[in-house]
């Protein structure tokens, strides 16, 4: 248990059996009545985000949410293989759970996996990933008035705008919160 004083960004709270992760929050002391805190909600499971104001002082149930460094092994068709790298325990995601992140998961390359209870409630990948760009048409000169973008299909299979002077073969660097083109990768 906790108390509303004591929210950070990031933390998980379980209330009403549903588990919450702060975005956001603001102590408010307004000129009469007691101190508010506002919040910023995000629901872990389904994604929803809603905005809740708590009384200061009140007391909230934090959950106990596991991150550990996992190593993507492979998709077996049903679903993703992690592997933990401490212990080599292997644990299978759904793909509901997985979502877009898909979009940017090499083999072998690491992410960090939440759990509460054994529950697995989502995968956090790294804020930017190299990937390889398999396809993209050859840009053209001279047919715009500013800087232009075609769309790229990386080594993950995934489409990603990229400036017109990317050809196929180059890797290039993506973020992976909003699959944006962050720039060329030199080798």
């Amino acid at each position: 248990m906790a108390t509303t004083n004591d929210l950070k960004n990031g933390m998980v709270l379980n209330l009403d059996g549903q588990l919450w992760q702060v975005i956001w929050f603001q102590h408010h002391k307004p000129g009469k009545g007691g101190a508010v805190v506002r919040t910023k909600l995000k629901n872990v499971e389904s994604g929803k985000t809603v905005d809740k104001t708590f009384n200061a002082d009140v007391k909230v149930e934090v959950a106990n949410v596991d991150k550990r460094t996992m190593q993507y092994l492979y998709n077996d068709g049903t679903s993703y293989v992690f592997m933990d790298v401490q212990s080599y325990d292997q644990l299978e995601v759904s793909p509901e759970i997985v979502g877009d992140a898909a979009n940017f998961m090499l083999e072998n390359q690491e992410a960090i996996v939440a759990t509460n209870d054994g529950r697995v409630l989502y995968i956090e990948l790294p804020a930017s990933v190299e990937l390889e760009v398999t396809y993209t048409e050859p840009g053209l000169q001279g047919d715009r008035s500013t800087g232009g973008t075609k769309p790229a299909t990386v080594e993950t299979g995934a489409t990603v705008q990229v400036p017109l002077f990317i050809t196929t073969g180059e890797k290039i660097k993506v973020d992976t919160r909003d699959s944006s083109y962050l720039g060329r990768v030199t080798s």
